[in-house]
């Protein structure tokens, strides 16, 4: 007796089809499972006894072999336990009709026969419809995830017994349907906003100037300045996000399984924010069965690393790969996996190690020699992929106590939009290239044409200011997005001029 039943398994963030082949022949009793399976498949075959047994199913006292193909890859996870049990049920006749092979199964066994939800339904979803499958039958806790699939049939499942009734056409089953742009308009709405913020009105424009060109920012204040409030608002100003956009990272945290249950979709910018003791692993991916880090869960969205000194010297040098590509590629011996990861990096420090170097109302305790090496923790690769370094003082008392509220988040964001249409269509011949933070020489060349005064104002920055040489790309960047910002087509040398006053970090005074 033998049956194959379809299933699906992610690879980086990708779903690729399993057969499930069984194999049930006379012999001792016995039950393998061969295809490179981790313990959790292993696993699985006490998972399907019990379940078939306790449906009120027969299981074959027979020797039973499982083949998960292509059996060249690691398999892991407990999705295989529904396909297994399906298999076995039809080898055996249990299961009678042949349109049995036209769905893809996924999902954990309970061993009274209910069916659990499980991690990466998405990618799963989204390849059953590639290869023109009929449908996907998973648990019901997974539906709304896989609902945004338009074109195949949705089935979700509470047990086995409701599966192989449903198989037998002993009862009919509606498949579910999901109004995708319903959803998205319903996720894609912000709690935070930028009219909470009081004051650092400077900050905020540096902020703006950073989300209409896609630039890396770097924020750098006493303690309780505000850094972190402004820094949760980021998305808010951001372009709303396309379907497309939203379906990718949708998949990423339907691979970690962080996909809230009454929520099918991530329809607003990503904000991740992880702590500074994070290892390299966690933050770009990987593992003994590779995931995606922050730095993927951050993809069309924002990362924040606050306290950016204090994160380990390799956690902060494995950025310099996503910054500069938008990918993440893991590799390991059995191969190499990449995973999409462009996102906006926004970063905060305090100036010093006690936090108030250059503050008005508290001194600063610290020596020159503590300040220079707490600064000199983040390495020069790394502050040359961040376009603005934005001063973020503390705030005065009439500032705490105004109470009128700022300018709301949608008003920023419409500038920010226009900006961004602007960028769209100047590049829109270049690949890879979306906003004026990707531009490479070439482009700056082209698009970031400066007349004889913003000639000579630059020069007098570079050589007065002792702004560094690496700084003069990166400010010719943010003057073109100053410029795209009010909708003028030359660059002025007034947009120089502010550009110059977001390089903070590559003054001399600075250490001085």
């Amino acid at each position: 007796m033998f049956s194959n039943i379809l299933s699906g398994a992610v690879l980086g963030v990708d779903g690729y089809l399993v057969t499930v082949e069984v194999d049930i022949s006379p012999g001792l009793p016995s039950f393998s499972i061969v295809g490179l399976p981790d313990t959790a498949v292993k696993e699985s075959k006490n998972r399907v006894v019990a379940a078939i047994k306790n449906s009120g199913f027969n299981f074959p006292v027979k020797r039973i072999t499982v083949n998960l193909a292509p059996a060249d890859i690691k398999k892991e996870g407990a999705a295989f336990d529904l396909p297994i049990a399906i298999g076995i049920l039809f080898a055996t006749e249990q299961i009678k009709v042949s349109f049995v092979k036209k769905y893809l199964f996924v999902g954990e066994l309970s061993l009274d026969g209910n069916i659990k939800k499980v991690k990466g339904i998405l990618p799963a979803a989204l390849m059953a419809k590639e290869n023109n499958l009929k449908g996907i039958i998973l648990p019901e806790s997974n539906k709304r995830e896989a609902g945004v699939v338009e074109g195949i049939e949705i089935i979700p499942a509470g047990n086995l017994e409701e599966i192989v009734e449903f198989l037998n056409e002993d009862i009919d089953m509606s498949p579910f349907s999901l109004n995708l742009s319903e959803v998205f308009q319903t996720n894609s709405r912000y709690e935070l906003d930028f009219e909470d913020v009081k004051g650092q009105e400077y900050a905020k424009r540096a902020l703006e100037v950073s989300a209409a060109g896609g630039h890396n920012i770097l924020m750098i204040g006493p303690p309780g300045s505000g850094k972190t409030m402004l820094a949760k608002r980021i998305p808010t100003i951001l372009p709303e996000m396309s379907i497309q956009e939203s379906i990718e990272t949708t998949k990423i945290y339907s691979v970690r399984g962080l996909i809230p249950y009454k929520s099918a979709l991530i329809a607003t910018r990503s904000f991740r924010s992880p702590h500074h003791t994070i290892s390299d692993i966690a933050l770009i991916g990987g593992g003994t069965y590779p995931k995606p880090g922050e730095v993927s869960l951050s993809h069309n969205g924002v990362l924040f690393l606050d306290e950016l000194p204090e994160f380990h010297r390799n956690a902060l040098e494995v950025l310099r790969q996503p910054l500069e590509d938008g990918v993440v590629t893991v590799c390991r011996a059995a191969g190499s996996l990449s995973y999409p990861a462009r996102f906006m990096l926004a970063a905060a420090m305090n100036p010093c190690p006690c936090g108030f170097y250059g503050d008005f109302n508290r001194e600063c305790t610290c020596t020159p020699f503590q300040i220079q090496r707490y600064m000199t923790k983040i390495s020069g690769p790394l502050l040359d992929r961040i376009d603005i370094h934005v001063e973020v003082p503390s705030l005065k008392y009439n500032e705490l106590t105004n109470k009128k509220c700022g300018e709301k988040s949608l008003d920023i964001r419409k500038r920010v939009v226009y900006a961004r249409n602007i960028q769209r269509e100047r590049f829109k011949n270049y690949k890879n290239i979306y906003s004026n933070a990707h531009m490479q020489s070439k482009q700056i060349k082209k698009y970031c044409l400066i007349d004889k005064k913003g000639q000579n104002l630059l020069q007098k920055a570079i050589e007065h200011l002792g702004l560094s040489a690496r700084a003069y790309d990166r400010i010719l960047k943010v003057t073109r997005t100053i410029a795209d910002l009010e909708k003028s087509e030359n660059i002025q040398s007034t947009h120089i001029a502010e550009a110059i006053q977001y390089r903070s970090l590559d003054r001399n005074f600075w250490m001085q």
